[in-house]
């Protein structure tokens, strides 16, 4: 964990939302505000993580929108609530980046394609994925991570067949290091 104590102002934090930001729901999608549970510390990992990053980037497989489950105006919603909650307990999110597509469209950049963090360098163009981390709780996530250039973190206890640089239990865990 060398590289930890590298981490400054000029460093991009990424993380998946389901599952690290908020409780995942097991085979089903947040599909509203009703839904959407903010994880244990995470408020206050926020809190920390915008002293400690240039840019904090929320990037979200939403296949649940493909699927006519819900609409990029309910995803949009549950952001706003997340991110206004986020805000107030002084945490911040720069941008999010969703990808409603089904993972069968071949034209899709779901995790683990890196085009949602392209997407976000373009928008930032600061943003050096050698002082960039990606948080996630999948294999897809390390992936996605490690194909940007990423250091990568697993969050809970899911097993990948891409190794993470770091693991923790929760997101207020990796929080409580950088204080």
């Amino acid at each position: 964990m060398d590289w930890l104590g590298k981490i400054d102002k000029t460093w991009t934090l990424f993380l998946d939302r389901d599952g690290v930001v908020n409780v995942r729901l097991i085979d089903d999608y947040v599909k509203n505000i009703g839904e959407f549970e903010f994880l244990p510390g995470v408020l206050e990992a926020f809190r920390i993580f915008a002293q400690k990053f240039a840019r904090i980037i929320i990037v979200t497989n939403q296949q649940g929108v493909g699927k006519g489950l819900m609409t990029l105006k309910d995803v949009d919603d549950v952001h706003a609530y997340m991110t206004k909650e986020i805000e107030n307990r002084q945490g911040r999110v720069d941008a999010i980046y969703v990808c409603p597509q089904l993972k069968s469209d071949p034209n899709n950049y779901r995790k683990p394609s890196p085009r949602m963090a392209y997407m976000a360098q373009h928008d930032f163009p600061e943003i050096d994925f050698d002082k960039s981390i990606m948080i996630g709780d999948s294999n897809s996530d390390i992936e996605f991570g490690r194909n940007a250039g990423m250091y990568t973190i697993l969050i809970g206890d899911e097993p990948v067949k891409t190794g993470p640089h770091d693991k923790f239990a929760s997101l207020f865990d990796f929080a409580k290091l950088l204080k």
